[in-house]
């Protein structure tokens, strides 16, 4: 399959968990290295990881390029949009993943990067026929997300109002799209990742 680079977006401040999510564990591994193996695993490189809020209290980040965001409180979109400019010119298109989904899977990954294999310029996730993550946005679309990626929009605006650019992924079998945005939401997960 082409190359791609993995983005995890990984900057905010979980105001209602009450801490930044990339510092949260689960099973004992912090949800940003969850990220960075689940980018890796789907045959992502390189991995870059934006940082914002508690960048100086994460953990070293094993196989991945740590991208400092001081403008992480302008909201998802400047994250993502600093994310893809961070990445090498030669990177033809990126895998986009949030830090608070640890129950995606490396075989999303590969699905939507063989999607873009296959002539894709934006190929996501579907879960329930809705769509999720992983995103994958060839460098042909990101010029596009100085207009769609504002505030705490992402590029699911892009997916919306372009799906003649988009190529649809069901990932049902190989993952769950679960947020971790409470306590409560962890031990969900913990409960469904142990059973």
């Amino acid at each position: 399959m082409p190359v791609t680079a993995g983005l995890l977006l990984a900057a905010g401040a979980g105001r209602r968990y009450g801490r930044p999510k990339a510092l949260v564990e689960l099973d004992g591994v912090p949800l940003v290295r969850r990220g960075i193996t689940l980018l890796r695993d789907g045959g992502c490189t390189p991995v870059h990881v934006v940082l914002g809020a508690g960048a100086d209290e994460v953990p070293d980040l094993p196989g991945a390029v740590p991208v400092r965001h001081d403008g992480w409180p302008d909201g998802l979109g400047s994250s993502l949009r600093r994310g893809l400019a961070s990445l090498p010119a030669d990177v033809p298109a990126a895998v986009v993943v949030l830090v608070d989904q640890p129950l995606l899977s490396p075989a999303a990954v590969r699905r939507v990067r063989a999607a873009y294999a296959g002539g894709a310029l934006v190929a996501v996730a579907t879960y329930a026929g809705r769509l999720g993550h992983p995103v994958l946005l060839t460098r042909d679309t990101w010029p596009l997300l100085d207009r769609y990626a504002v505030g705490d929009r992402g590029a699911r605006d892009l997916l919306r109002d372009r799906p003649d650019l988009v190529v649809e992924v069901p990932c049902d079998d190989v993952g769950a799209p679960l947020d971790v945005d409470t306590p409560a939401d962890l031990l969900r997960l913990r409960a469904l990742s142990d059973g």
